[in-house]
């Protein structure tokens, strides 16, 4: 148990694990008093070389005064981290606060430490140091630290470069052969860019150690055929597995050595050599027992297709967490559990270890999906559509994460961002565990490759199994933001194979110009009208008549691509009868040949039951088993309703009372794994297109098509725009300290507060926005007292709550010219909604006439800070019609950010209306995004309404909400998600 040294308490939210550079886990905690032997053992361990470069001497072995000395901190001036696996140290750091002269301090005011290493020799190179620094650097912030200063022997080149690669800003010097570094603890652009460059190799090298073992173990092989463990063990195996594969059943009978023709052991643990994934599939029960037998093993991960955690209630969730702390005590990552596993298709890896009994075809496309209902669906309709990329057809990857308890969708998109054998991205997600850190991965990732995602659960709660921070953004807000990162967000999954077939097929339209041409003229018009309804700006149809031949096809389709007018053809075809008419092979060969001849543009071909068209135009893409190629079992009859696997019962259960041995869980067969249509009954051998031909993706009806094609479209135009994203602009006048110091002054006051209108309008104007003075007018006389002071014309309103913003109430008077008008008008209100201390009036003065907007800014505790921009009123409050962005927002994202909203013709002219002043208002909202961003403390603000005139902006309204700044674990050191 884990006890205080000294002055304070544990510091328990320092513990954290970590993914290190080879994909392996650590946890690295504070050290104390109860961890003497540990660093005994641990130092005992360390080569006399390493032991020199600490210690600047010979120092075989710790004095009892020095294990006093390392184990024992205030957590404040002296500080300790180690990193563990298990319950052994395998690298250590500490700080001492330094004052004048570098001897020992106290207090604040000495904002400097001296750190120091050690990393056990066997576990050098791992990324250990580089770990630990990243937290004790964190640690030292929070304890009021500034500086690290470090002495190194030339020697340990090792050690200067974990320091040097940091990414801080340092200063060097050299005195009495020891080198000395000094740096700030600040992150800077260099050292969170290092940090993103480390988490990306560290966990997409954590994917890939469960993606392409060299060694499979399936724990839970039942005794007879049909269960889960067992169709998994068979689906490896005759799947062509390359590496070595051996089934695990305690319940064997002694001296049975093969199961399916595959080496078999009682244990994990009695296999003669490594074995880098085990694939559990026994009752959640048992599945501690099992994780202790695998990290005995030095097995580096797991794949648990267990059911009976945290989506089965509190008991089941509380099993997970145990879990997830079990196998990373161990150094292991865990896909799961409630998993429908893994599948790699590279011809050097060739893995299925999951319950889908084929292989699927080897691709170019990458599959995430956190149900595995789902993952069966989308395996199935790829396997049908044959997903195809330049010839080549079908799954890269696939991984259900299940219950989602550790591997993540983050995890899987840093393993495709360098996957070489990954074009495009699929992902089904029913939640987002760090939304901001999966937007900072999908931007990168999409500025690579498409990233297609569609998001279930989108109206309700996500899936008891799946533990994330709730978020305070509606849906369509959060579908803006990875819209925003280059996310191709789509809503059904229909949707999501139609976009990933294009993506994975064609190249990327130029632009929104559409050609449309085939042999009805009736489904013409009707791909013309999807094309407009998508945004997109189509020619018109060219009909080439039922009577069109093959060769009439090839020539228009040709004419279509090399007309300079157009950036992408959609291709509609109808079946013809007759003598002459055009065959299925024939039509498909000639559309392929004029594509192959100018692949520049993408071409879509929308077919209406025109048999095997589709096949034809997808040859060699079908991700049906080749001529000859062992096949997985077959389905048994879908009886169940479910299609997650589940292993439920007993291993080795005994026997009933009519002497028949008790199902096991792997003898439960996965009836309810997957549809009926999982495996064409048609499966068929392919027939190779010529080289070099793209195969055309083909669809059921228009507007599937265009809708794919229209993604494509903006994709592209995303990735253009990506390569030039703008800047945050610089502003003279913006007094950064002034608002600093005003905020720490009313946060002073509270722990939270929404500000009063006079220091609403200072902190605002510290950033260059001048909000209109409303003076109150509790009566006639000081209303019109005010219009004097303010001069005439002014607007008299009432700021009651329930007329506040409600000008449609009648609850605002404007353009009175005078005091008669104003008094009028103040009776007239008064009589109308009631006495004045119910009103709340204010005057304030006439701004120029324009168009009324809202512009919000908030932070949210997922997703971070959120810009927003909409009309004032019904369009916003009525129709949702805002438009949001993240913070920092930059000068092109507040000019895509004003034109996003679907009422922005109204800012530009509409119907003869005088176009407004649209600069000053992007120079506003990159105004309050500063304001935002600069101070994290400012978690709310809202001018409302801002009244953008021909020339200018008004700032009519606004408040401001402050609170203790949220934590920001984006710019903190690497950590797993806390279990």
């Amino acid at each position: 148990m884990q006890t205080s040294s000294d002055r304070h308490e544990y510091p328990a939210h320092w513990e954290a694990d970590v993914v290190l550079r080879d994909g392996g886990t650590a946890r690295i905690r504070p050290i104390t008093a109860d961890d003497a032997e540990r660093l005994v053992s641990f130092y005992e361990q360390v080569s006399d070389e390493s032991k020199y470069y600490r210690f600047f001497a010979p120092y075989p072995r710790l004095s009892a005064k020095d294990v006093h000395r390392f184990t024992h901190h205030d957590f404040v001036d002296r500080v300790g981290l180690a990193a563990t696996v298990g319950d052994d140290f395998i690298g250590t750091v500490r700080y001492d606060r330094i004052g004048a002269g570098g001897r020992p301090a106290t207090g604040a005011e000495a904002d400097e430490a001296e750190v120091a290493f050690l990393v056990q020799d066997a576990h050098q190179g791992r990324g250990v140091a580089s770990a630990l620094l990243e937290h004790i650097a964190a640690v030292a912030r929070e304890r009021g630290i500034r500086r690290f200063a470090a002495e190194v022997l030339p020697a340990n080149t090792k050690m200067i470069k974990v320091f040097t690669d940091a990414g801080y800003t340092q200063k060097r010097s050299f005195e009495d052969g020891v080198v000395r570094l000094e740096f700030g603890l600040e992150p800077t652009d260099r050292s969170l860019a290092v940090q993103y460059a480390r988490e990306q190799r560290a966990e997409a090298r954590s994917v890939q150690r469960l993606l392409a073992p060299g060694a499979v173990a399936v724990i839970g092989t039942g005794r007879t055929p049909g269960g889960v463990g067992r169709s998994i063990l068979g689906n490896i195996r005759d799947g062509g597995f390359t590496g070595r594969l051996y089934a695990v059943n305690g319940a064997l009978p002694e001296g049975q050595k093969e199961l399916d023709g595959v080496p078999a052991f009682r244990s994990v643990r009695d296999i003669d050599g490594p074995v880098d994934v085990a694939v559990v599939a026994v009752p959640a029960e048992r599945v501690p027992e099992v994780v202790a037998e695998c990290g005995a093993h030095d097995v580096q991960g797991l794949v648990v297709v267990s059911a009976g955690y945290a989506e089965s209630g509190p008991e089941g969730r509380e099993r997970q967490r145990a879990l997830v702390r079990q196998a990373r005590s161990y150094g292991m990552r865990i896909i799961g559990p409630n998993s429908f596993g893994v599948i790699n298709t590279a011809p050097e890896v060739r893995l299925n270890a999951s319950l889908a009994p084929d292989m699927p075809r080897a691709g170019r496309i990458g599959l995430f999906a956190q149900s595995g209902a789902i993952g069966v669906a989308l395996l199935s309709r790829l396997h049908r559509r044959g997903g195809g990329v330049t010839g080549v057809t079908g799954l890269s990857t696939f991984v259900s994460s299940g219950n989602r308890a550790d591997v993540s969708g983050n995890d899987v998109l840093q393993y495709w961002y360098e996957d070489a054998d990954t074009d495009v991205a699929l992902m089904y997600l029913e939640s987002i565990g760090n939304p901001r850190k999966f937007t900072r991965l999908a931007r990168r990732t999409a500025a690579a490759k498409p990233l297609v995602v569609v998001q279930g659960a989108r109206h309700g709660a996500g899936p008891r199994g799946h533990a994330v921070r709730a978020t305070q953004l509606p849906h369509a807000t959060v579908s803006a933001l990875l819209r925003q990162a280059g996310v191709i967000r789509v809503d059904t999954i229909t949707d999501l194979v139609d976009a990933g077939l294009l993506l994975a097929r064609q190249p990327l339209p130029a632009g929104p110009r559409v050609a449309i041409l085939g042999n009805s003229e009736s489904l013409g018009l009707l791909t013309y009208d999807a094309c407009l309804a998508e945004g997109l700006r189509p020619h018109p149809p060219q009909d080439l008549t039922t009577a069109a031949s093959a060769a009439d096809f090839h020539a228009a389709l040709s004419r279509a691509l090399a007309d300079d007018s157009s950036d992408a053809v959609v291709v509609t075809a109808i079946p013809s009868v007759g003598e002459g008419s055009v065959g299925d092979a024939a039509l498909a060969e000639a559309l392929r040949t004029a594509a192959a001849e100018r692949p520049t543009k993408p071409v879509l071909v929308v077919h209406v039951e025109l048999g095997g068209l589709a096949e034809a135009l997808s040859a060699a893409t079908s991700t049906a088993p080749q001529p000859g190629a062992a096949s997985g079992p077959d389905p048994a009859p879908r009886t169940g309703e479910r299609a997650e696997a589940r292993a439920t019962a007993d291993e080795g259960a005994p026997a009933d009372d009519k002497g028949a041995p008790a199902a096991s869980p792997e003898d439960v067969r996965p009836e309810d794994v997957r549809p009926e249509d999982a495996r064409p009954d048609d499966a068929r051998p392919d027939d190779a297109p010529p080289e070099g031909t793209h195969p055309l993706p083909a669809y059921p009806a228009a507007e599937r098509a265009v809708r794919a094609l229209a993604q494509a479209v903006a994709y592209g135009q995303w990735r253009r725009d990506a390569a030039d994203p703008g800047k945050v602009p610089e502003y003279e006048d913006i007094d950064e300290r002034g608002a600093a110091t005003l905020i720490d002054g009313l946060l002073a006051r509270g722990q939270g507060l929404s500000l009063t209108t006079d220091a609403t309008c200072e902190l605002l104007a510290a950033y260059g926005v001048h909000v209109h003075r409303a003076l109150p007018a509790p009566t006639p006389d000081a209303a019109a007292e005010a219009a004097r002071a303010l001069g005439h014309p002014v607007a008299l309103k009432a700021t009651a709550p329930h007329l506040r913003h409600r000008a449609d109430l009648g609850g605002v008077r404007l353009d009175l010219a005078d005091e008669e008008q104003l008094r009028r008008a103040y009776a007239e209100l008064t009589e109308l909604f009631g006495s004045p201390e119910e009103l709340r009036p204010v005057v304030q003065r006439m701004a120029p006439r324009g168009v009324d907007t809202v512009v919000r800014a908030v932070i949210d505790p997922a997703a971070g800070a959120v810009l927003s921009f909409g009309l004032a009123g019904a369009a916003s409050q009525l129709l949702g019609d805002m438009a949001h962005r993240l913070i920092p927002v930059t000068d092109r994202d507040a000019t895509s950010l004003v034109r996003s909203i679907r009422t922005a013709p109204l800012l530009f002219g509409w119907r003869g209306s005088a176009p407004v002043d649209t600069p000053a208002l992007e120079e506003l909202m990159l105004r309050v995004s500063r304001l935002v961003h600069d101070h994290p403390e400012v978690v709310a603000v809202t001018l409302e309404p801002v009244v953008v005139a021909p020339h200018g902006v008004s700032v009519l309204g606004a408040s401001v909400r402050l609170a203790p700044p949220p934590a920001r674990d984006d710019l903190g050191p690497r950590t797993l998600p806390a279990y």
